[in-house]
């Protein structure tokens, strides 16, 4: 597979910086001619971000780049497209490697490069497969470890974790002693269609050493992680599949003592019971998502989104079935599609459709705490005009 003309740009993230300076090296030593572009915002307390270029022999320059708006990472969105512009028109590179600092998560990086008229030809994010579920289960802020990207970033540990994860289509995946399959388990629950791939080692004795060895460039075929990382992207379709009424959510699975538990249902829910639940709900997974509606609320799709012990709970829009016809024109054909797949005769695309994964899921006990915050059979009956008057218990919640 040869590396396609002009300047391909390829993402490398996550919040393991030993996994993802392995995975950067390894592209440095497969692409002869590629550079890497790394913003390092731990300097952001100076006022500055320090901006670093660099190839497979050590760096070529570094700058300077002013905080924006008192945010570190408005300062890497200025700073990016011009210096990758810069890499371009000067010629020969061919690759440019955007590492990302820990906390960035890629899905805006790859929005503004595209969006900058560069190609982003892959975006993946390094792992260690021993430290998926420490950092899942973390929910302390990122300002606690000093890995906010601005002031007024709210950010926790494991809830940027696990969009850094399941936004790319690419893992790098580094070679941990101190995984067990249960670890390995759970990340390919965690996110199934992705492209897992080992990252390569020069082998020098020293596990450690390793992983950040970076080998001498030398003409050969491209490794799996190059080929992956160059097989192209599609930012829109990427940023649609993060969207909670199309999102391709894990299926139902079981190994290793990992449990991922697809719990799909029409009826709504009961508001008030739902959210007497809701830490019992959000406790009894490592990881939960979805998608869900209230019986208060029938319009509404609500996002869910849990990780490290909190939930994010959100709307994100109304249902297709609560729309005229003449709007759904202006709705993406993905979502459209999606809707089509999954639509009721009498709710259309309202729907209970969450997903729980978890090493240890106790599946019975969340499927029974599920099914009793629906509403009952009477309730059910008694229709819309009456639901409409259950106590709206999310509002608070929601900032109604």
């Amino acid at each position: 597979m040869a590396v396609p003309p002009g300047l391909p740009v390829v993402i490398v993230g996550g919040l393991h910086s030993d996994a993802r300076r392995a995975a950067v090296a390894q592209l440095l030593a497969d692409v002869p001619g590629s550079v890497v572009l790394h913003h390092d915002l731990a300097t952001a307390a100076a006022g500055t971000v320090v901006r670093t270029i660099r190839d497979a022999s050590g760096i070529l320059d570094a700058g300077e780049a002013p905080l924006v708006n008192d945010c570190a990472c408005c300062a890497l969105r200025e700073d990016l497209v011009p210096e990758l512009e810069r890499l371009r028109d000067a010629g020969g590179t061919r690759l440019a490697v955007v590492e990302l600092w820990d906390s960035v998560e890629p899905k805006a990086m790859a929005e503004v490069v595209t969006a900058g008229g560069l190609t982003v030809t892959g975006v993946v994010t390094a792992v260690d497969p021993a430290l998926v579920l420490p950092y899942l289960g973390n929910g302390d802020d990122l300002a606690d470890g000093g890995l906010a990207a601005a002031a007024t970033d709210q950010r926790t540990v494991a809830d940027t974790f696990a969009r850094q994860l399941e936004y790319a289509p690419v893992l790098a995946v580094a070679d941990s002693p101190e995984a067990d399959d249960e670890d390995r388990e759970l990340l390919a629950q965690l996110h199934p269609t992705a492209r897992q791939v080992p990252i390569g080692r020069e082998a020098s004795g020293d596990p450690a050493a390793d992983a950040l060895t970076v080998p001498t460039p030398r003409l050969r075929p491209l490794s799996p992680l190059a080929q992956a990382a160059l097989a192209g992207f599609d930012v829109e379709a990427a940023a649609a599949a993060q969207h909670p009424a199309c999102a391709l959510l894990p299926a139902e699975a079981d190994a290793h003592g990992v449990t991922t538990l697809v719990w799909s249902r029409r009826r709504p829910f009961h508001p008030e019971r739902l959210y007497a639940a809701l830490e019992d709900l959000t406790c009894a997974a490592a990881r939960s998502r979805g998608r869900f509606w209230l019986a208060d609320k029938p319009d509404t799709l609500f996002h869910w989104d849990a990780a490290g012990g909190a939930l994010c709970v959100e709307s994100a829009g109304p249902w297709l079935a609560s729309l005229p016809d003449a709007a759904w024109e202006m709705v993406p054909p993905v979502r459209r599609a999606a809707a089509a797949l999954d639509w009721d005769a009498e709710h259309g695309d309202r729907c209970q459709h969450l997903v729980f994964t978890s090493p240890g899921l106790d599946r019975d006990g969340l499927e029974r705490l599920l099914e009793s915050c629906l509403l009952t059979d009477a309730e059910y009956a008694a229709g819309r005009d009456a639901w409409q008057r259950l106590p709206h218990a999310f509002d608070t919640l929601l900032e109604v």
